[in-house]
């Protein structure tokens, strides 16, 4: 597909994910609302949603969210948005993916999965309270 798209577009689109690396909620909350595709995905799988979870910028995770962000969705590892949060233990960002619906055990490997791999006790108890 991005042998489709021209350099501008490509590197408009690199920018995006870097919005969302960096936790520029402002600006990336402006594009989206300007029509950026709110699950736009890397060639990784990265959904913009998935890249601020695993950065840890809670809140740039829950403009995403709020916009329509899928929480669901995985990329090509098999990893979603509530497992990056979990791996970075960044509560914030769980807590908001867990109130959106995130499920604990979606993904290969799941939140729970990742919590218990990386003995993170305080993400697992945060996943069965949820």
């Amino acid at each position: 597909m991005t042998e489709d798209l021209d350099a501008e577009t490509l590197a408009f689109a690199h920018r995006m994910f870097d919005l969302a690396r960096a936790g520029s909620t402002e600006e990336l909350a402006a594009q989206v609302d300007a029509g950026l595709p709110v699950n736009l995905t890397n060639d990784k799988g990265d959904t913009l949603l998935i890249l601020a979870a695993y950065h840890a910028h809670p809140d740039t995770a829950a403009a995403l969210l709020a916009r329509g962000a899928d929480h669901s969705r995985i990329n090509d590892r098999g990893q979603t948005a509530l497992a990056a949060a979990v791996f970075r233990s960044s509560t914030e960002a769980v807590r908001a993916l867990l109130a959106a619906g995130a499920d604990p055990a979606h993904g290969n490997p799941s939140a729970a999965e990742t919590a218990q791999f990386f003995d993170l006790p305080q993400m697992t108890e945060l996943l069965r309270a949820g």
